[in-house]
């Protein structure tokens, strides 16, 4: 143990009136000036509004998420050569379907032939799909069963092209 060091009576005096240190105040969080107000409020304000935009957005192409829903059960109906002729024609009316929901049903309704395949391609079909269903929804079951696997892949992947990015003016 180390001897006790015996300080002065001032000394000691002088060290038992010593305070901690005075800390200021911890700084606000909350904005100082009105304008980081308005700032945070036109955030939030962008934020909702790029928020209602895309569920706009989404619900307007929920027909499009459908719509690829049911070419997926279609797709094993194609893929199947017994059941191929079915498949086909509901590829025909789903197409048909889908372009009831995304244009008036005046427009739509009542193309057949030629010019459902000239609106299937003026409104983003690339010309493969409409070269398909133009010939092959009017052949008899055995023609349509007898199809190769790659046109019936070629098919089910140019309808999917075509739900997915068909264009719609607003």
């Amino acid at each position: 143990m180390e001897p006790k060091v015996q300080l002065d009576p001032m000394t000691e005096t002088a060290l038992r009136s010593l305070h901690d240190i005075a800390l200021p105040e911890p700084i606000s969080w909350l904005p100082q000036t009105w304008g980081w107000v308005a700032l945070a409020e036109l955030l939030v304000i962008a934020l909702l509004s790029a928020f209602l935009i895309w569920l706009r957005h989404y619900r307007r192409n929920a027909y499009r998420r459908e719509a690829l829903h049911l070419l997926d059960a279609i797709e094993a109906d194609i893929r199947n050569q017994t059941s191929r002729e079915k498949g086909v024609h509901e590829l025909s009316e789903l197409l048909k379907r889908t372009a009831l929901a995304a244009w008036p049903r005046g427009d739509v309704a009542s193309l057949t032939g030629r010019a459902w395949i000239e609106r299937l391609n003026a409104n983003g079909g690339d010309g493969a799909l409409a070269v398909l269903l133009d010939d092959l929804e009017y052949h008899n079951g055995t023609d349509i069963a007898a199809l190769p696997a790659e046109t019936t892949d070629e098919l089910i992947l140019n309808s999917r092209r075509w739900i997915r990015r068909h264009h719609v003016s607003a």
